[in-house]
């Protein structure tokens, strides 16, 4: 498979390594500030599929130009979420391919679908208070990380009491905290956890390194080589 590597950063390295020793070829690499290549250059029309990390405020630019290429796009950007309609509708109407995850390692979707099922397991347990904590290196631009969102708004959905999430402190007792920390060159740490007057418990994912976040995204580049329309994780992993 001949893949488009868009952001050239330390995530755009760890995929190439992971896509190169899975037999793939990287036949692009666009970053105006890394390698100075564009969508233009000639070599971008080569890829079977683009693997987008960049920044929240030039993700959906480079959505929209591999659209115009009818490129399969995979994309771990997070922040850029109020264009998803977009997107999707991209998807619907013009028959194009985005694979989407605000995570792409294959623990925390573990993780996600831990979340989910204990949610409705606590739903009825008054007693118990919900709050989320994620950390992550003091490169990373948005907070709350796309991760804790996805859990956070997975647990509005499961969990009555509890009815919008907050940044670092709340207001009312409906309100879910998630405290954003910002650290060194942490990979990613969330955790999510239940407490009363009792007892505590939690869920946990701490990533050791971007290497099971970039495999996730290889992975995922090989599944949109071969379906249509908008997908996510839980349609490549088959929970």
């Amino acid at each position: 498979m001949k893949i488009a590597l868009i952001g050239y950063g330390k995530m755009g390295k760890e995929i190439e390594k992971i896509a190169q020793s899975r037999g793939h070829e990287i036949v692009s690499r666009i970053d105006p500030v890394a390698t100075g290549e564009d969508f233009g250059d000639g070599n971008f029309e080569k890829a079977d599929v683009a693997i987008e990390f960049t920044i929240p405020k030039v993700a959906f630019s480079n959505y929209q130009k591999c659209f115009e290429y009818n490129k399969p796009v995979v994309s771990g950007t997070t922040g850029w979420l109020d264009k998803l309609p977009e997107i999707k509708k991209a998807c619907e109407k013009d028959g194009q391919t985005f694979f989407y995850a605000s995570n792409f390692s294959v623990g925390v979707n573990i993780l996600f679908e831990l979340n989910r099922h204990l949610a409705k397991i606590m739903n009825d347990l008054d007693d118990y208070n919900v709050e989320m904590t994620e950390v992550h290196h003091t490169q990373k631009l948005d907070a709350p990380s796309g991760t804790a969102i996805t859990l956070a708004e997975d647990l509005l959905e499961n969990i009555d009491r509890k009815k919008e999430w907050k940044l670092d402190k709340g207001e009312k007792e409906s309100d879910l905290v998630i405290k954003a920390e910002r650290e060194g060159d942490v990979p990613g740490i969330h955790t999510v956890k239940y407490e009363s007057e009792v007892d505590e418990i939690t869920i946990h994912h701490s990533a050791k390194s971007r290497q099971g976040f970039a495999l996730g995204a290889v992975l995922a580049a090989e599944f949109a080589a071969k379906n249509k329309g908008f997908l996510g994780m839980r349609d490549m992993l088959k929970f």
